[in-house]
């Protein structure tokens, strides 16, 4: 039987024995291209050639290539794991053509491969071909048939629909007719009762696809035509999980050697046993470890850290999931999927080896996920046992604790505050015979959606084409003006806002891209100025973003990049070159870049290390890079193949994706050498100075230093040097700042603590009037009053000190410091017990709204603070309502 390496081994061998170069898999995490997250198809690192941005420099690839599917037909995160067939992350097998072959080549090796070089049994194969579309006015793929039946006999040949077998890349672009190939893995008896026909494209488990080939050969215009396209390409995408499910005779994916190690790993950490049932969540939880996993390694690996927002949301997602798989399902209570890394980094190590190198870190930023999240996990379930004990004394809650059920506002407070998943809830609630109002909480997760949508959404609108030209020249390390016209432009809404992205034939702008922002400037088009607001890149394309359209759209254009900004850019961005060497040396090569920001007015620096920079490390650090600074390195900037790159030493970045040429920056070769494609200063010495602003923690495992350079280290130090100048001569300049700054505090705190006993003593003869005064509603005890002389820290502790005189007693008090209004609620033993009564809630939910502040505390004494001080009576008088 052979393993899935050989057998991955084999498919790439093949392809190369039919002259195609085999290319690396491209980052799981996408760059420059907003309509994707995550890299979801073979094809996407091969998207500008489809579109005709740019031509492929080998008319024949192949690859395999690691993808991530949350959503969409078969793939929501909810089912994985539940069937044993679908995945989040999975690796597709593919062979390219480029205006090479076409359906004659792809279907005969194809065909080849499957019957000869992997033997599989041709009497299991069913084919679907494209069967044509009215509405489309298409007619049946016959080229398709014609060569298949060279194959297989013509009763194993389908007809499929448009929503099967015909390929779009969007609405518009390039599209065409696909053949699948289909396997019946049913047993002898069973595909004696049923012909296989029957069940293709059934969602039967056993009758899968398991390898689509796509022919691109038309490409739909904006007006929904179909045009024959002058060059026809071969896509093709076949999963190897399910392929190597085929070869290994296996009825479910999570059997073969892809997951069967880590299944048997997690075994000895859980002491249960995986039993291969379809139904039993024990089992259910072991796929689901076993699929995650490798989701959220690879694009950790890649440069995605989870987040609460975008494609880092997408992996805390998927990391969480499966913490609550193991935590409610195998009854594991502390940490587990870090210790599945080191194995999936041995498993990956020959064709993803960059799990290997950075397996340290990935193994601590997932624990420390993993742990949190645990800690979350209890701290929701009590929450959650709080909201069933105590909802029938919430006004808002009551009718829903009537009817036994969790309001949908309730669990997505749960779910958006504190990270605790709704099915969970559910499931809490179902065990205790209570139900979750799901549509109220999608209400909620909607309005959610749309608050966000709408902070940062860009629409856009098509392209409309002024001038062809072939690729964007990028002409910015160069020069800064060029002269160059208008290729296309489209009208797009940023935040509700109108403007407008041009891309022009040549440009000097840099586009966003590395960490470096883009360039701003001016078009002048026929007298007419256009201001450049930003610059990005989407796939292949540099898009120029306006607030307006010039009205000679076909002019003769003038691009001038803003030259001031553009070398403070330069500066820092060099300077973050400076900076990742000196971590190296400083603190160790296991030091690596995970994300940066450079402008022009500060660069922003994040890297791999576990621990907080001591003093001493960082002006070691600024040390190092100055000195550089002063040597007036020359930057060596060279465009070269990227192996030869690679041999040099050169230092790359995980999760970016390289071309076959790429640009080596050099300081220094015994300094500092990267791949890098952005610009950069001529020699060190342009920096100036370099001074380093903050170091603080990021994620886990991650740290971030923020720093300046060149005019922006020189603004910073001025206005340091201002401000310490300022303290100076509050200080009558005296010849030991630092030591009179500490005989400030030191005199300081002598004089807070003599007015905190002055203010006790106040309080405390303030306690025998305020008892005295205390008043009867109903069986209960009411003190309301606001007092005079006395400050926050000392009405908090004169309540805490009341509330204990009797168990029957509701209290609020107030107090006016500097124009602002503190309260404080206390409430006795007896009547929180008798009343159900939280002075938490209390103060949150009806004090700090009224003196527009804010708050909390605990069930028997709590706090806020606001602005207004006019509405302490109203306070009083509310909190008074609650014993009426």
């Amino acid at each position: 039987m052979m393993g899935s390496t050989e057998i991955r081994d084999h498919f790439l061998d093949f392809f190369k024995s039919k002259a195609h170069i085999i290319v690396p898999s491209a980052p799981i995490v996408t760059k420059n291209d907003p309509t994707l997250l995550f890299t979801n198809a073979g094809m996407n690192q091969f998207k500008d050639y489809f579109l005709g941005n740019k031509i492929s420099p080998n008319p024949r690839v192949a690859d395999t290539q690691k993808c991530l599917r949350v959503s969409g037909k078969h793939n929501d995160l909810e089912e994985v794991g539940v069937d044993t067939y679908h995945h989040t992350m999975f690796e597709m097998l593919g062979n390219w053509s480029f205006g090479d072959y076409f359906k004659k080549e792809a279907i005969a090796w194809s065909w080849e491969l499957l019957t000869k070089v992997f033997k599989i049994a041709e009497d299991q194969i069913y084919i679907s071909i494209f069967g044509g579309d009215a509405g489309e006015k298409l007619l049946l793929d016959e080229e398709s048939k014609t060569e298949w039946k060279k194959w297989i006999g013509e009763e194993k040949i389908l007809s499929g629909s448009k929503k099967d077998n015909f390929w779009e890349m969007g609405d518009t672009g390039p599209c065409g007719p696909s053949t699948e190939i289909h396997m019946d893995f049913r047993t002898e008896a069973e595909r004696k009762t049923i012909d296989g026909r029957e069940l293709v494209n059934k969602d039967h488990p056993q009758v899968i696809e398991i390898w689509n080939i796509v022919f691109i050969q038309f490409n739909r215009t904006k007006s929904g035509l179909l045009e024959t396209l002058p060059a026809k390409h071969v896509d093709t995408g076949m999963g190897l999980e399910r392929l190597v499910r085929v070869l290994q005779n296996k009825q479910s994916n999570y059997d073969t050697d892809i997951f069967s190690g880590t299944i048997e790993r997690v075994e000895k950490i859980t002491g249960k046993k995986y039993t291969r049932s379809e139904t039993d969540k024990k089992d259910i939880a072991f796929r689901v470890l076993a699929d995650h996993i490798r989701a959220i390694c690879f694009t950790i690996a890649d440069g995605q850290l989870p987040a609460n927002t975008g494609a880092g949301y997408v992996i805390r997602r998927i990391l969480r999931r499966a913490v609550r798989y193991y935590y409610s399902w195998l009854g594991q209570k502390d940490a587990l999927l870090f210790q599945l890394v080191p194995l999936l980094a041995e498993q990956f190590i020959k064709v993803f080896p960059e799990l290997h190198h950075q397996q340290a870190f990935v193994e601590r930023v997932v624990k420390e996920e993993e742990e949190a999240f645990l800690r979350t996990l209890d701290k929701g379930i009590k929450i959650f046992n709080e909201y069933i004990e105590n909802s029938a004394a919430q006004k808002e809650e009551a009718a829903w604790h009537a009817q036994k059920r969790i309001s949908g506002a309730f669990a997505f407070k749960l779910n958006d505050t504190y990270g605790f998943p709704v099915d969970l809830t559910s499931l809490m609630a179902k065990e205790i015979g209570w139900t979750v109002d799901t549509t109220d909480f999608e209400t909620e997760l909607k309005k959610q959606k749309d608050r966000s949508r709408a902070a940062g959404q860009l629409e856009t609108g098509d392209w409309s084409t002024v001038h062809e030209n072939g690729k964007v020249i990028f002409s910015g390390y160069d020069e800064l003006n060029a002269e160059t016209e208008i290729s296309r432009w489209r009208k797009a809404k940023i935040r509700g806002n109108d403007r407008y992205q041009l891309v022009l034939a040549k440009t000097p702008f840099y586009a966003e891209s590395g960490g470096q922002v883009g360039d701003t400037g001016i078009l002048l088009i026929s007298g007419e100025e256009i201001e450049v607001e930003d610059t990005k890149k989407e796939n292949d394309l540099i898009i120029h973003f306006t607030e307006k359209l010039p009205a000679d759209l076909s002019g003769r254009v003038q691009a001038r990049v803003d030259s001031k900004k553009r070398k403070g850019i330069e500066a820092h961005h060099s300077a973050t070159h400076l900076l990742h060497a000196a971590l190296r040396k400083v603190l160790g090569t296991h030091v690596t870049q995970k994300g940066s920001l450079v402008n022009a007015e500060h660069l922003r620096f994040d890297f791999s290390h576990f621990a907080k920079l001591t003093d001493q490390e960082l002006e070691e650090i600024e040390r190092l890079v100055n000195e550089k600074i002063r040597e007036n390195i020359p930057v060596v900037i060279r465009e070269m193949a990227r192996d030869e790159a690679m041999k040099s030493g050169a230092m790359a970045l995980f999760g970016e994706k390289y071309g076959d040429r790429v640009r080596v920056v050099t300081i220094d070769p015994k300094l500092s050498i990267e791949l890098c494609g952005g610009t950069h200063v001529g020699s060190t010495g342009e920096l100036g100075i370099f001074k380093i602003k903050s170091e603080s923690a990021v994620a886990a495992g991650v740290r971030r230093i923020e720093a300046v350079a060149g005019i922006a280290a020189e603004n910073y130090l001025e206005e340091e040097l201002t401000i310490l100048n300022a303290v100076r001569d509050q200080f009558k300049n005296p010849k030991d700042l630092i030591k009179s700054l500490h005989e400030l505090h030191a005199e300081n705190n002598l004089l807070r603590k003599k007015t905190e006993s002055m203010e006790m003593k106040q309080a405390m003869h303030l306690k025998s009037a305020l008892l005295a005064g205390q008043v009867t509603v109903g069986k209960y005890s009411f003190i309301g009053k606001i007092i005079e002389g006395i400050g926050p820290d000392s009405l908090r502790k004169l309540g805490g000190e009341l509330r204990q005189e009797s168990d029957k007693l509701l209290l609020v008090l107030g107090v006016i410091t500097e124009g602002k209004p503190f309260v404080v609620i206390g409430i006795g033993d007896k009547l929180l017990a008798e009343k159900s009564l939280d002075a938490s809630k209390m103060i949150k939910e009806f004090v700090a709204p009224v003196i527009q502040g804010g708050g909390g505390g605990q069930k028997m004494l709590a706090s806020a603070g606001g602005q207004d001080a006019s509405a302490l009576g109203s306070v009083i008088s509310i909190i008074r309502d609650f014993l009426g």
